[in-house]
């Protein structure tokens, strides 16, 4: 102890002292840089890569998880990289989720197949596939086909209603049809293999909710038909209720409504 109170008295012990103070604070700082240095070089150069941003469900669509950006793009050290990563949005167009990808998990390639696993792949928000039975007439049988675009028009038997809300004229059904959706895509055809035309044929439809419910309901309680549009430049004109005083007579369809105990 009195040796080193001696030794910081002097100049020449204090400079001593500070030397080696030198020395040990330049080995802390080369071993940091060394191990700083060994750090970058096992953790590679940083890489960007697709994250999912929520869960993904099996069978989602990859245009679906790049157009609704279902994954944040993060840099990542090289080798925290899972193999077949994916970097790019690009490379998810045209594949489908092979299986159920977690929230903050890497996109790769091993999540993803070039081929639909299901219908569902397809669709996105307010998107809805609903499958009808149709005889071979009503469904275009033969003649329409997976990616076809069709009208749907929709038959009733109505019963007039007075003012009252009662039956009017009897209360005699009469036959109604009105054009209800125009330009609906085909997503699948599941002909009769029979070939005899007597079993129904379910001809699946991509419409919105609202559209899958009001199909349902006409497809329960009245006829469905089909109409073929154009491959290109398919034109409607303005939908109308079909009667047979529309038919028969040329009555304008808002008359005929009011025969049928509408009140417009």
């Amino acid at each position: 102890m009195h040796y080193a109170q001696r030794l910081i008295s002097t100049r020449r012990g204090s400079l001593y002292l500070a030397s080696i103070a030198a020395l040990i604070a330049g080995m802390v700082i080369l071993v940091y840089l060394n191990r700083y240095r060994e750090s970058l070089q096992s953790g590679g150069t940083p890489v960007t890569v697709l994250v999912a941003r929520s869960t993904i469900p099996k069978g989602t669509s990859g245009s679906v998880v790049a157009s609704k950006g279902l994954f944040t793009a993060t840099t990542i050290r090289e080798s925290q990289l899972r193999e077949g990563a994916i970097s790019d949005p690009a490379s998810l167009v045209g594949r489908v989720a092979t299986t159920e990808i977690y929230e903050n998990a890497q996109l790769t390639a091993s999540d993803f197949s070039t081929e639909a696993t299901s219908l569902s792949s397809g669709l996105s928000d307010h998107q809805r596939i609903v499958s009808i039975p149709l005889d071979s007439a009503h469904g275009l049988t033969g003649q329409a086909e997976e990616g076809d675009h069709v009208d749907v028009y929709a038959g009733f038997n109505v019963i007039p209603l007075g003012l009252d809300g009662r039956p009017a004229n009897g209360g005699q059904a009469r036959p109604v049809l009105r054009l209800i959706m125009s330009d609906i895509p085909i997503v699948q055809v599941a002909n009769d293999e029979g070939g005899a035309g007597s079993k129904p044929t379910n001809v699946s439809l991509r419409v919105d909710d609202e559209q899958a419910a009001q199909l349902a309901f006409a497809s329960d309680n009245g006829k469905v038909w089909l109409s073929l549009r154009p491959a290109v430049g398919a034109k409607s004109s303005p939908p109308g209720v079909v009667t047979i005083e529309t038919l028969l007579l040329g009555i304008k369809p808002v008359t005929a409504v009011r025969s049928l105990g509408g009140r417009q």
